[in-house]
């Protein structure tokens, strides 16, 4: 049985970051997050109604065995405060909205843990703006669109998480991705008799695609895992970017074929010229595996919300099998 935080150690480090008159009415969990524990708490005394808190507890991570990392690999799992401030940073200095931080402490003399309180962001997120007030939503993802060019125009000579950006890597980028996804492939074959049976023709194809792609010497800044889901929105209507510790700098494309698939039908609002269709091809096969093996392997854990990752394995198999079919 996981232990999550303690409740009454977390108040006192918020009643510490938010002075003595600060006192803790109510504190939820909130559901979905699978590598580190989110805690809304709800405040009197104080100017402001609430925190959320952060903790990235071992048992606040649902992820079961995970491979050891190359710490090389844009792609190894980025948990942790050290990730988390080197991306606000970055974002910050770029003009780009995240939480504001009110306290952050990694030195495990007050919690066991990588610790962080932020603000609460008060509007909810633009995937449920989007049911709710689409005159606003749209004037949010038009703000969005301006934000990521920001981002995708911040260039760097090399690519990888901004907390390990150091000098060149040692492949391209569309190697690193040939070389998950071919990994995702494996997985997704273990764990779905259709990925299976698909495995020699998905293999060939990754292949196919990965050497049709050209070099390249600057890449964006990307947030990786931009969903609706992904972007809250403030008291001003203005968008606020959350769940940024994988930020890196890549290629671009990667980021518009994720954006592509969570955003849908609001997708054409961030699209932009330009991106390389070779690129484009590569990454959404390689990104529908990872979202059938990255699911999947979640469930060889004990993630609660159980039938959320089953219908998003099983959405990406169906998509990424009907890649294969002739255009």
């Amino acid at each position: 049985m996981r232990q999550f935080a303690d409740v009454e150690v977390l108040s006192r480090l918020v009643r510490d970051a938010l002075g003595p008159g600060c006192r803790v009415v109510t504190v939820e969990r909130l559901r979905g997050r699978s590598k580190k524990g989110v805690y809304r708490f709800r405040l009197e005394g104080t100017r402001m109604p609430g925190v959320i808190v952060y903790s990235w507890a071992e048992a606040e991570n649902f992820w079961p065995g995970e491979r050891e990392a190359d710490p090389a690999d844009p792609f190894a799992p980025a948990s942790g405060l050290v990730p988390f401030l080197a991306a606000h940073r970055t974002l910050a200095a770029l003009g780009v909205r995240t939480p504001r931080i009110h306290l952050a402490d990694d030195s495990r003399r007050h919690y066991p843990a990588d610790i962080a309180v932020v603000e609460d962001v008060s509007g909810g997120t633009l995937e449920a703006l989007f049911e709710t007030d689409r005159p606003r939503a749209a004037n949010a993802l038009s703000e969005l669109a301006g934000t990521l060019e920001v981002m995708h125009r911040h260039r760097s000579r090399h690519y990888g998480r901004v907390d390990r950006l150091e000098s060149a890597q040692p492949v391209s980028c569309e190697r690193r991705v040939l070389d998950r996804a071919l990994r995702d492939l494996e997985d997704g074959a273990e764990r779905d008799a259709r990925i299976a049976a698909a495995g020699a023709a998905m293999r060939d194809r990754l292949q196919e695609w990965a050497g049709r792609v050209r070099p390249r010497a600057e890449y964006g800044l990307i947030h990786g895992e931009l969903g609706p889901d992904h972007v809250l929105i403030d008291a001003g209507g203005h968008p606020v970017l959350i769940d940024i510790e994988g930020l890196m700098h890549f290629d671009v494309e990667w980021e518009h074929v994720f954006l592509r698939l969570r955003f849908g039908e609001h997708y054409p609002a961030l699209a932009r010229p330009g991106l390389d269709p070779r690129r484009l091809d590569l990454y959404l096969l390689a990104m529908r595996l990872s979202l059938v093996a990255g699911p999947l392997r979640l469930l060889d854990g004990d993630f609660p919300d159980r039938a959320l990752m089953r219908g998003i394995a099983e959405h990406n198999a169906k998509e990424a099998l009907a890649l294969l079919r002739p255009s």
